[in-house]
């Protein structure tokens, strides 16, 4: 029984190093936006435009996405809109993976969003 059970625990760490392995940081402002440009951000129900010029814009469950952001001192900074109510300031970690690309608030200590980049 133990043999399972440590079987079973270094199967599930393995797996989830393997998967939080997947994900690089991305440092630049530069490789963002090599990553992002000429491509929507996708999830259920969330459809996002991020510019380099410094526009975001989509729909959000129905709702309008408005906002702006910025890259500062390696973080994704945004000031952000949902339909017409203003969600704040928040300055992102982003990290990237093939096409999907992750965001976690409060610079990496907050709760994350990942989208599909299409």
């Amino acid at each position: 029984m133990r043999l399972i059970l440590s079987l079973v625990t270094g199967v599930a760490v393995l797996t989830a190093t393997s998967v939080a392995a997947e994900f690089t940081k991305v440092d630049s402002q530069q490789e963002f936006l090599s990553l992002i440009s000429g491509k929507e951000l996708r999830r259920p129900f969330v459809k996002l435009e991020v510019s380099p010029q410094g526009d975001i814009s989509g729909v959000g469950a129905a709702w309008t996405v408005t906002g702006n952001w910025t890259w500062r001192e390696g973080y994704f900074c945004r000031d952000l809109f949902w339909g017409g109510d203003p969600l704040g300031y928040n300055c992102q970690a982003v990290e990237a993976h093939d096409n999907r690309i992750r965001f976690t608030s409060d610079k990496g200590r907050g709760d994350s969003a990942e989208f599909r980049l299409k």
